[in-house]
């Protein structure tokens, strides 16, 4: 038989929307031959729905869109769609009149074929860490007494699991004791580098331990600060790769079944880190302002390399029609920046407008002469020309609708060397979770690839002196970011080690790191957890971002 796994991007929340894409996906693969259509993880709802679930009509209309969709393919002979969705179970009253913690509801796969819902299975093993919080709205179907579920398609016993259940042995040694042939395997797996990696290989070893073949079908595109990479993949029962889909892109991944269920189609390569990096984040752009109705973006362009990697980012996201830079001269401006600002803005034709401060900042430093007589200047006065900054970008934001889009970097966000209301002002911060050093690569990266800029040229985008230069603020005469910081190779490695790996002071000092360098790195992460909470969302590229899987207290003695 043929199957397909269909790799689509839904928006939370958007039913009906997300109901056309389904039905448009198992139309194009049943003409194709597919009598089993594969849909990934609460495709029907967008992932995650959050709080969503505890809204009882969302619940009723998740119920209500997934019986239309299955009687709208009700004429599809022989299709068999495998649906993600959002499963109530009320066996004791009106839903409405139960507390949270009493509802019941189940993270779910139904099958739907001949225009009815023919079986449903919900979810054993819930994440509840990282950004998963899945405990908080779905009850374990191992704990209410639910089994596997294994549907018979074109004479093929089929098993069902969803995303962490294939990381444990229970429920695929479950599915296949009832009788499973093939496990299919519904997934909403968050990107981080190299997670593609290590879901075929935990996959594979999944295969291997039932001797059967596996399927898995993966959300793409992105959804706040998440974003799904897509390439659903296909394992023999060796638990070789014997299918993927492109990584980042909507997809109908078309398979032949043998008899005994093994699969095969075409292998797309699996892109370099930076590669995966890059399309992330422009993935994360397009979508959120995409589904989120912004006509536009802006960015503060600096002539620095933070800001020149994102709008690059912006421009391969939304096309240079939607993006406009505005270059905010200071008295502290080198001439390099505006000259390669206005440079990079015509390379990518993009609209560039500059707009000097210096008159603004003397108004300021004049309203307050008298409140700071006799102190020096410091980073108040640094402060002041960010903030001046940040209240001209979100004048524009109002005035046209546009967001502006944040340019600071991960290693800027933990040791603070960012400035509140300042060019931590906008709407999405597109770096948030991109190291200084990976700033570099990824600019490094950007310009080795064929890019036809706006005069019609093929060369690279970023000027290569933005990439060379000492990094700065500019905010006050010959200033470098290491006047500040560390060397970013040194606080970078700090910070992984600290904040991704969760290792002690102690231990990373152990490793080789000077203890005044820890010392200093930790404790500006542990004054900065204020800052943080007030930045806007970001996109997560890393196992551990600051967001959703990082909730420190702000208040907080704990040193080491």
């Amino acid at each position: 038989m043929k199957a397909a796994l269909v790799q689509i991007n839904p928006t939370v929340g958007d039913l009906a929307g997300n109901a056309r894409l389904l039905a448009d996906a198992a139309r194009s693969a049943h003409a194709q031959g597919a009598t089993l259509v594969v849909a990934p993880e609460l495709a029907l709802t967008g992932y995650p729905p959050e709080d969503l679930l505890l809204r009882p009509a969302f619940m009723a209309a998740c119920a209500e869109t997934l019986s239309s969709l299955a009687a709208e393919l009700a004429d599809r002979d022989g299709l068999h769609l495998v649906v993600g969705h959002p499963h109530p179970f009320d066996d004791s009253g009106d839903v409405r009149s139960k507390s949270l913690a009493v509802q019941r509801r189940f993270n779910a796969a139904s099958v739907l074929a001949g225009g009815r819902i023919v079986g449903t299975y919900c979810k054993r093993e819930l994440p509840n860490y990282q950004v998963f919080d899945e405990r908080r709205y779905f009850a374990s179907g191992r704990d209410a007494g639910l089994g596997p579920l294994v549907v018979n398609v074109s004479g093929l016993a089929v098993g069902l699991l969803i995303c962490e259940d294939a990381w444990f042995d229970e429920p695929a040694r479950a599915a296949v004791e009832a009788g499973a042939q093939l496990l299919c395997v519904l997934n909403a797996s968050p990107f981080h580098v190299d997670k593609a990696g290590e879901r075929e290989q935990r996959m594979a070893e999944r295969a291997r331990a039932v001797h059967r073949p596996l399927l898995y079908a993966h959300l793409v595109g992105g959804q706040d600060e998440v974003v799904f990479d897509g390439a659903s993949f296909a394992l023999d029962a060796m638990g070789q790769v014997t299918a993927r889909a492109a990584a980042f892109e909507s997809q109908t991944l078309m398979l032949e079944i043998s008899e005994d269920g093994s699969p095969r189609g075409s292998i797309a390569p699996v892109p370099e880190p930076e590669a995966q990096v890059w399309a992330a984040l422009v993935s994360g752009v397009r979508d959120y302002l995409g589904k989120n109705g912004f006509p536009g973006a802006i960015i503060g362009l600096s002539g620095g390399i933070d800001s020149a990697l994102v709008l690059a980012i912006a421009v391969d996201a939304l096309g240079a029609d939607k993006v406009r830079a505005v270059m905010m001269p200071s008295p502290y401006t080198a001439d390099i920046s505006w000259l390669d600002a206005r440079d990079m803005a015509a390379r990518l034709g993009v609209r560039y407008d500059e707009i000097a401060i210096e008159p603004m900042f003397a108004a300021f430093r004049a309203a307050l002469a008298s409140q700071f007589a006799g102190l020096p200047e410091d980073t108040t006065e640094e402060n002041l020309q960010a903030r001046i900054r940040g209240t001209l970008l979100m004048a524009l934001s109002n005035k046209t609708g546009a967001i502006v889009l944040t340019t600071g970097n991960k290693s800027e966000m933990a040791t603070g060397y960012c400035t509140l209301y300042g060019d931590m002002a906008g709407g999405f911060a597109v770096i948030k979770d991109v190291a200084k050093t990976l700033v570099y690569r990824l600019s490094a990266w950007k310009n080795r690839q064929p890019v036809v800029r706006a005069d019609g040229s093929v060369g690279p985008v970023i000027p290569e002196r933005i990439i060379t230069r000492p990094p700065s603020a500019e905010l006050r005469p010959d200033q470098t970011d290491q006047d500040s910081l560390p060397p970013y190779e040194v606080l970078d490695a700090i910070l992984s080690m600290y904040m991704e790996e969760d290792r002690g002071i102690e231990e990373i000092v152990a490793a080789g790191f000077g203890r005044a360098d820890v010392e200093r790195v930790t404790r500006l992460i542990k004054l900065n957890e204020y800052k943080r909470r007030q930045a806007p969302v970001g996109i997560r590229i890393t196992h551990r971002a600051f967001g959703r899987d990082w909730r420190y207290p702000i208040t907080s003695k704990f040193r080491a």
